[in-house]
């Protein structure tokens, strides 16, 4: 294998890791954030909810901005047709995020206005929690391409049934996501409403998890033959059948990574079926966008790789000494 091929490789497999990671840590913060007017019944019960999250939020979105900023590096023709082709969406998304950043922050300070911030937040996060999915959705299905890279469809282009059932098995996992952290920082009669919760998203979670299978079938049958992602679904299935065992008076901790198991292994069965296309072109295969024709050239792969084997380990120690630091049932 030539070295740029493997370099090629090796920062489709990053890339992946750091979306991962971004899925497993924001998406809880997406989760209680959406589900917020559902677990938390009075000011005390949104304090200490906000209290879990406000140390962690920030430092849980670094790993957006460095996928983001690793996909423009080694593969800036994918990243440009992406941002482009996607861009009411994804201003969408960035203003939620904006929105819900401010919410966080302002709703402890400005008190005649506290459901307006709420609401703020609420809102913040459940529509990147679904739009991220969608925009997955369409990157697996494929989207009309020309050969000059440049996305041809509108913006209801993207609204298709699969890019939309993946977006809301997308939503119905961060929601689940939500929930077990949530109950894995509480305790008292907080804590066991968010169980009930769980289990009902759980169930939410169960029946929308077949929804995609069945699109792929009708829509990429060429999928069904991919061994790989067959294992990952196998994974998915059972973590989240594992998830719903745990979800009891002693299993906080254990149904959190169960959880975040099952949102891993989905992200496993997209690398899967992706791999190793970046975009698909919807009306002509040969125009699709790949590791191997929309990358940096090696130099660059290189130092990036190099700059990636001393900054993540820092990164990832960060992020385990400040979740050590702040570790605990949260109480007013």
């Amino acid at each position: 294998m030539e070295t740029l091929q493997l370099l090629q490789i090796i920062w489709f497999i990053l890339i992946g890791i750091l979306f991962v990671g971004y899925s497993l840590l924001d998406g809880f913060d997406l989760g209680i954030g959406t589900l917020l007017p559902v677990l938390a019944r009075d000011k005390g019960e949104t304090a200490i909810l906000f209290t879990a999250i406000g140390p962690v939020w920030d430092g849980n979105e670094v790993w957006l901005l460095t996928g983001g900023g690793a996909l423009f590096a080694a593969f800036p023709h994918a990243y440009a047709t992406v941002f482009s082709g996607f861009y009411l969406a994804l201003m969408l998304v960035l203003f939620a995020l904006i929105f819900r950043a401010v919410s966080l922050e302002f709703w402890s300070l400005d008190e005649k206005r506290r459901g307006l911030w709420k609401w703020a937040f609420v809102a913040g996060s459940a529509l990147p929690s679904l739009l991220f999915g969608v925009a997955l959705g369409n990157v697996i299905q494929g989207i009309p391409l020309n050969d000059s890279m440049e996305y041809t469809g509108g913006f209801f282009t993207l609204l298709r049934p699969f890019p939309l059932a993946v977006g809301l098995l997308g939503l119905s996992a961060i929601l689940l996501q939500g929930c077990t952290y949530a109950a894995l920082k509480t305790d008292g009669e907080l804590r066991d409403r968010i169980r009930s919760i769980a289990r009902m998203v759980w169930l939410i979670v169960a029946a929308i998890f077949p929804i995609p299978i069945v699109l792929s079938a009708v829509h990429m049958p060429e999928s069904m033959g991919n061994v790989a992602a067959w294992a990952f679904g196998a994974l998915a299935a059972a973590s989240l059948i594992a998830a719903r065992r745990l979800l009891t008076r002693s299993g906080d901790l254990a149904s959190f990574t169960a959880s975040s198991l099952f949102f891993a292994a989905l992200w496993g069965v997209a690398g899967s079926l992706q791999f190793p296309v970046l975009l698909r072109a919807s009306q002509d295969p040969e125009l699709s966008l790949t590791i191997y024709n929309s990358s940096s050239s090696q130099l660059t792969l290189t130092v990036m790789f190099i700059v990636a084997c001393i900054g993540m380990p820092v990164v990832i120690g960060y992020t385990i000494y400040a979740y050590r630091i702040f570790r605990g049932r949260v109480s007013l």
